[in-house]
């Protein structure tokens, strides 16, 4: 008799345990952010739970824990918990690794200012780059002297909340350095540029150039051809990238005179640095640009280029396209 009213309070705390693990657990909000740290013990991660808000008694999700099994897999890292999770489910997604992921797109001709704006507007990031300027960040990056504009891909990146800036950063470096070195192994015999950086140099002025996707490789034609006889540049967004913060939105005569390391009007030759972030097509375009002998090309209005060998050509293109003759 006694052996089998044991059985029946074994089988009842079963049960209760049972429905107490699949019944949805109280969340003070819609979705309730819960942050492990790396080397948090199970008995840790419960009450961080309890501590996130969510009304449960620590001890009892502690025993859940224990008695799954899978106490030692839950995994450090930033969790989403939204309204209708069970202990069960919480569980399972501890020890699955599902951490909360957001996505943020560094956009193709992105110039560094940019793509820091845009990491500082991004409250699901901790921002442990803000305060550094680019040479303490690319430093932290473990690119310390390494000027950083146009190292980093232009791409979306998911990380987990609460993840540093710093971490999606290192992702955008590592990747540019893959494709730039995929890009430089595939480069062709007439590319006149002498190594990967300086073809990320004219990548990231093709990318600014190009208001036309299948215009790129005619563009870095362009400037390859005049690398190639010595002839100026002459490309307005590197004058611009020049200015800084000092350009309006109107490009002047006086601006074009005006030398900096990047103004290409006055000086022969690639700038000293990328003026941008290139994509993978720009990179391509740089290192494999079209057989052509164009050395001029205007915008037509309407995001395409007309590419021209001569002068004479180029001004009339300037005349049709550009004064409307």
């Amino acid at each position: 008799m006694l052996f089998l009213l044991a059985a029946l309070a074994l089988l009842a705390v079963a049960a209760w345990g049972w429905w107490w693990v699949q019944r949805p657990l109280a969340l003070p909000a819609a979705t309730v952010d819960l942050s492990i740290e790396p080397g948090t013990l199970p008995r840790g991660v419960a009450q961080a739970v309890a501590d996130a808000g969510v009304d449960v008694n620590p001890d009892l999700l502690y025993a859940w824990f224990r008695l799954s099994g899978q106490a030692r897999q839950i995994k450090a890292g930033s969790y989403e918990l939204e309204q209708g999770i069970t202990a069960y489910r919480l569980l399972s997604k501890l020890a699955r690794g599902e951490e909360s992921l957001r996505a943020l797109t560094l956009v193709e001709g992105w110039n560094i200012r940019q793509v820091r704006a845009a990491l500082a507007k991004e409250d699901s990031l901790k921002h442990d780059t803000s305060a550094l300027d680019d040479a303490a960040l690319m430093q932290l990056l473990g690119r310390a002297g390494q000027y950083p504009e146009g190292r980093f891909f232009p791409d979306t990146y998911t990380f987990a909340k609460g993840s540093p800036e710093s971490a999606l950063l290192k992702r955008a470096l590592r990747a540019m350095d893959k494709r730039l070195d995929a890009a430089w192994a595939q480069r062709t015999p007439q590319v006149v540029v002498k190594s990967p950086e300086e073809a990320l140099i004219l990548a990231s002025i093709v990318e600014k150039e190009t208001g036309r996707g299948a215009d790129r490789p005619l563009v870095a034609a362009v400037f390859n051809n005049r690398l190639r006889v010595g002839m100026p540049l002459q490309t307005d967004p590197t004058v611009i990238y020049g200015m800084g913060a000092a350009f309006n939105g109107n490009l002047r005569k006086i601006d074009l005179q005006t030398d900096t390391p990047w103004n290409t009007y006055t000086r022969p030759g690639l700038p000293p640095t990328p003026i941008a972030m290139p994509g993978k097509a720009a990179l391509l375009a740089a290192v494999q640009p079209a057989q052509s002998k164009a050395l001029y090309f205007v915008a037509r209005g309407d995001g395409s280029s007309h590419f021209s060998e001569t002068l004479d050509e180029h001004n009339r293109a300037v005349n049709k396209y550009q004064r409307g003759q």
